[in-house]
């Protein structure tokens, strides 16, 4: 009896220890795999990429214009930058001349101081006297050809654009600031004072 009890109990035994193994293989079974999901491609991948947009061809007719515009700006540019040179050049070369000019005439101007004493002083022989008329008549002509003009002093109203007053007086017969004597003529070059008029004013 014990001997049968003993193999019915290492029966028993091996029949639990084959279950435990399909029990484990059932759980095993059980528990959910996860399936990896299928990658879906992009739609854009099936179809083409699409071709790039090339740039449209210059008009030539176009490019033709915008070349012309551009060098008639040029051109106008360049022709305003001359006519200012040519202005300036001429206005410099005006301005040279005239100073130059002036510059010579004060040269001489004390020839005509000295000629206009000797007239005023006055002389016996005639012959002398009309030989000093004549040359002031001729260096007044001389300087009138170069726009050298003396200017009027005696009786005129006092203007310190053309007078420099050294002297004043009183004087009832003339009237307020009125140049009464000049003690040196002035002169102009067109607008241009080159000396001025040494006067005496009265009042």
């Amino acid at each position: 009896m014990e001997a049968e009890t003993k193999k019915t109990e290492a029966a028993e035994a091996e029949e639990s220890e084959k279950q435990e193994p399909a029990a484990e293989s059932q759980q095993t079974a059980g528990q959910e795999v996860p399936s990896e999901e299928p990658k879906q491609e992009p739609k854009e991948a099936a179809k083409e990429a699409p071709k790039e947009a090339q740039p449209a061809e210059p008009d030539p007719l176009e490019t033709a214009r915008k070349a012309l515009a551009a060098k008639e700006k040029e051109y106008l540019y360049l022709r305003a930058e001359y006519d200012n040179f040519r202005r300036r050049s001429a206005k410099e070369k005006s301005d040279a001349y005239s100073s130059a000019k002036a510059d010579a005439a004060l040269k001489f101007l004390p020839v005509y101081d000295n000629l206009e004493r000797a007239l005023a002083q006055g002389c016996q022989d005639e012959a002398f006297l009309k030989g000093i008329e004549m040359t002031m008549n001729q260096l007044k002509q001389v300087l009138e050809s170069l726009d050298i003009k003396p200017i009027d002093a005696v009786g005129q109203p006092f203007d310190p654009k053309y007078h420099n007053a050294v002297m004043h007086i009183e004087d009832e017969k003339l009237g307020e600031n009125v140049v009464s004597q000049c003690f040196q003529t002035g002169f102009v070059m067109g607008d241009k004072v080159i000396r001025f008029a040494m006067v005496q004013v009265a009042n």
